[in-house]
């Protein structure tokens, strides 16, 4: 089984509340990470998850540091948050770049998946920003230079292409549908064993010695919603096939 980093899928949310000439603000702290931890510990995996506001300072930033992993998971979480450490950002220190290192260590033979969300591939409005990082040489897929999201508010339903690709798992062929991805244009050589419309749900390929996926919705909600990811017993299934296909169990 693999030991698993999976890094972002947290958010903290401030509202405000207006009641007559008074306001006052409510802060909280959501993971989404709850669903995909789930579903890979339920299948053997060990999974560690780095939340969100963790990544600047406790990201792995050399190959011995994640060399303590079989894979890593970017999921909603951009670039900036690995690139710019303290150091870098607060104390303009030269350091690290640990999306280079990320790329190297894929090369050597390691596993990345990048999983979809508003600060995944290109983002929202373009924030994710990994267009031009070290990471879009790793990526089975080619990101676009503008906001990439793609609103289905209808819901889409994936079309398997691929059904006994063994990164599919026991997902089987019929899908419940999606609200929403990003668009990404498969590079030349990648696999795509799903698609949603003309574009890549899931892409596969190689880097150097080691592997890479893009899965280009969400693990949890908004774009996948609770049939998807809570209820269909598919889920699970998929993920664990990504994984063990990307770390070749």
């Amino acid at each position: 089984m693999a030991r698993i980093l999976i890094a972002g899928e947290s958010w903290m949310t401030t509202s405000t509340h207006v009641k007559g000439v008074d306001e006052f603000s409510v802060h909280s702290y959501v993971e989404g990470v709850g669903p995909l931890r789930e579903a890979l510990t339920a299948r053997g995996h060990e999974v560690i998850h780095l939340p969100a506001h963790l990544v600047p300072t406790d990201f792995p930033g050399d190959a011995e540091a994640l060399s303590a992993y079989d894979l890593v998971v970017l999921s909603d979480i951009g670039a900036n948050s690995i690139q710019l450490a303290p150091g870098v950002f607060e104390g303009s220190r030269p350091g690290q770049d640990r999306l280079a290192v990320l790329r190297d260590w894929v090369a050597d033979g390691g596993a990345l998946l990048m999983i979809g969300g508003y600060l995944s591939f290109s983002g929202f409005q373009a924030r994710a920003a990994f267009r031009q990082t070290a990471i879009a040489e790793v990526l089975p897929v080619t990101m676009l230079p503008e906001d990439d999201r793609v609103e289905c508010p209808a819901g889409v339903h994936p079309t398997v292409v691929d059904a006994d690709h063994p990164a599919l798992g026991d997902a089987g062929d019929e899908w419940p549908l999606l609200l929403g991805y990003n668009r990404v244009v498969a590079r030349e050589g990648a696999h795509v064993p799903v698609r949603v419309g003309d574009d890549p749900l899931i892409a596969l390929g190689e880097h150097g010695r080691g592997r890479a996926a893009a899965f280009t919705s969400d693990c949890s909600p908004h774009w996948a919603p609770p049939a998807f990811c809570e209820e269909w017993p598919g889920y699970a299934g998929m993920f664990d096939g990504l994984v063990r296909w990307l770390v070749r169990a």
